[in-house]
């Protein structure tokens, strides 16, 4: 696994859980607490994958050598 991309991944999944509990908190009090925690950790868990995949590894060059110049 790559380190570099972690600087990335793990404070984006930190931001993701700390917003997504305030705003549930703040916007949707009646859903009960498990749930609150179930989407938490869903919506921070699927951040880290988006997040790790988008963000691309050092010395990763992707150039298209099969498009005419």
């Amino acid at each position: 696994m790559e380190k570099k991309r972690f600087k990335f991944v793990i404070p984006i999944m930190v931001i993701v859980a700390i917003s997504s509990m305030f705003m549930i908190d703040k916007y949707y009090a009646e859903v009960p607490s498990l749930d609150r925690l179930l989407i938490t950790i869903g919506a921070t868990l699927l951040s880290g994958v988006l997040a790790y995949f988008l963000f691309p590894q050092q010395g990763e060059n992707k150039v298209d050598d099969h498009w005419p110049h």
